[in-house]
């Protein structure tokens, strides 16, 4: 019997995720404000000195970061877990003695699922799958923020780049997951209450890397992530949509125009369930052919619509439900 929640249950709950939300959304902004008003106040030593740092700090994050198991089991994860809540569904064993790539599905608007299971102690993805470590990989831009990357370390977060994917499934010794969300920023102008579709057709890098460094490949899919917020849908060719995609195009990630249930910001309390899929073996080639490319490439997305499709009903979606990929 489920135990009904306290109103500061639900409160400790709402705040969890609002910092989240607000971090998301500002908080990379506001450490830039931060270091541009230190420089014109007496405090401009402390701001020249963290410049300093960050020039000899600055290929941190691609050689295995700064990650802090203690941020990492904050409570307020477990609070922002318990908002929705979020689940994580293991299928499969991974094997502590190789290395993963777990492609991640779909974006959402703020990868809600994959960010509390992987980049949190929350879900337990560590007793769930024992001596494997997760690590999510996101936008390398945002390590270049001053302050924020080293909160975004912190919660062992890795740039989605060759050199730290290369780092870390080749020179961090074995038992290495590292979760790429696929469809990127792409996806994310796709979410939207009961649709599911993911951005794949076209994304083949990260099967050319797992191929040049011999690791399985692993599909991953989060069901909820889509039903968080609303979000308005610009037609494909239209002004808006191009505005979009420009955007996107510069700055590397999308302004998706979305509301929640309360202040705007706040997602709605839906049950969000990642579910791990099972490997694919990958074979080791220095130099991949594009038809190796492709022939893996479409092992995994037969594996991905395979994994949708046996988890969709007992995760809350109907029989008629399908996975779109485009």
């Amino acid at each position: 019997m489920t135990r009904e929640k306290t109103q500061l249950k639900e409160f400790l709950e709402s705040i969890s995720v609002l910092q989240w939300v607000l971090s998301f959304l500002l908080l990379g902004v506001a450490c830039i404000i931060l270091m541009v008003y230190l420089m014109f106040t007496s405090l401009w030593p402390l701001s020249a000195l963290y410049f300093v740092w960050l020039v000899m700090d600055w290929h941190k994050p691609e050689r295995g970061g700064r990650r802090t198991m203690s941020v990492r089991k904050w409570k307020v994860w477990e609070h922002m877990r318990d908002y929705f809540p979020v689940k994580l569904v293991k299928t499969a064993e991974l094997n502590p003695n190789k290395n993963y790539i777990l492609g991640s599905h779909p974006h959402g608007i703020m990868c809600t699922g994959a960010f509390t299971c992987f980049s949190t102690e929350s879900c337990g993805f560590a007793e769930a799958f024992p001596g494997v470590r997760a690590s999510l990989a996101m936008l390398a831009g945002l390590f270049r923020i001053p302050f924020f990357r080293e909160y975004i370390m912190s919660a062992g977060l890795y740039p989605v780049s060759k050199p730290s994917l290369v780092h870390l499934l080749s020179k961090s010794g074995k038992g290495n997951a590292v979760v790429i969300v696929i469809g990127g920023a792409a996806e994310s102008l796709a979410s939207s209450p009961g649709l599911n579709t993911v951005v794949m057709k076209e994304r083949k890098g990260f099967v050319r890397l797992a191929l040049e460094l011999g690791v399985d490949l692993v599909p991953v899919y989060s069901f909820g992530e889509n039903e968080l917020y609303q979000q308005v849908i610009f037609a494909e060719g239209s002004l808006c949509r191009r505005l979009q995609d420009l955007f996107k195009k510069i700055m590397g990630f999308a302004p998706c125009l979305f509301v929640g249930e309360r202040f705007v910001l706040m997602p709605y309390r839906t049950p969000i369930t990642t579910v791990v899929g099972s490997p694919i073996s990958v074979p080791k080639r220095v130099t991949p052919t594009d038809e190796e490319v492709d022939h893996y490439h479409r092992l995994y997305m037969q594996a991905l619509s395979k994994l949708f499709h046996e988890h969709k009903v007992s995760c809350g979606l109907s029989e008629n439900h399908e996975l779109r990929i485009i």
